[in-house]
């Protein structure tokens, strides 16, 4: 284990899974041996507002939160989330982004309009964004509120974790009754 400190940040809006999955990335890390740090913001976030979690990892990490320029991966619930955040994104960082729009008050009031490009946009600056589709996975996998675990499976491609620490935190992270659709969505993110 070398003593660079990674940064993960996931951002979306309230009701996603955001903390969810934070907690769940976090408890992986240190099951694989990382020392890790968490950091969240959820405001409004019952109201539909800003949900971000930053992640740290290594061998030791110093500080919960990564500056403007410092993420190595920015995994984004919500498609303009993606562009508030990119800022925070390393030139050479990846990104993850869930193709699901969900209209800030702004734009259910007719202020402003959904950018309709975005995908495209955030393709024409960074290579290779990996665009998945967490709410059709977790309809798949029997299950509307297993996005998170769909995107959390996705991300675990990006991470050189073994796959038995994810099935594990998995395991005790959620209840019997809903533990299959999220082992099954945390799969389909995987093979997206």
């Amino acid at each position: 284990m070398n003593n660079t400190t990674r940064s993960i940040l996931l951002a979306g809006v309230g009701g996603q899974g955001i903390i969810r999955a934070s907690d769940i990335l976090s408890l992986v890390m240190i099951e694989a041996g990382y020392d890790v740090k968490k950091s969240e913001v959820h405001g409004m976030a019952q109201r539909g507002g800003c949900v971000t979690s930053h992640v740290r990892y290594g061998k030791k990490v110093y500080s919960p939160m990564a500056k403007k320029g410092d993420v190595d991966i920015l995994v984004s619930f919500e498609k303009l989330e993606t562009l508030r955040y990119l800022d925070y994104l390393k030139p050479e960082g990846k990104i993850i982004i869930n193709d699901e729009e969900i209209y800030p008050p702004s734009v259910n009031l007719g202020e402003v309009e959904y950018p309709d490009n975005i995908n495209e946009l955030i393709a024409s600056h960074f290579s290779n964004p990996k665009v998945i589709r967490a709410s059709e996975m977790a309809l798949k996998a029997g299950n509307h509120k297993t996005s998170n675990s769909a995107i959390l499976g996705a991300l675990s491609l990006y991470l050189d974790i073994q796959t038995n620490f994810w099935e594990s935190v998995l395991r005790n992270a959620f209840s019997e009754k809903i533990l299959e659709a999220n082992l099954r969505a945390f799969n389909f993110g995987r093979n997206a």
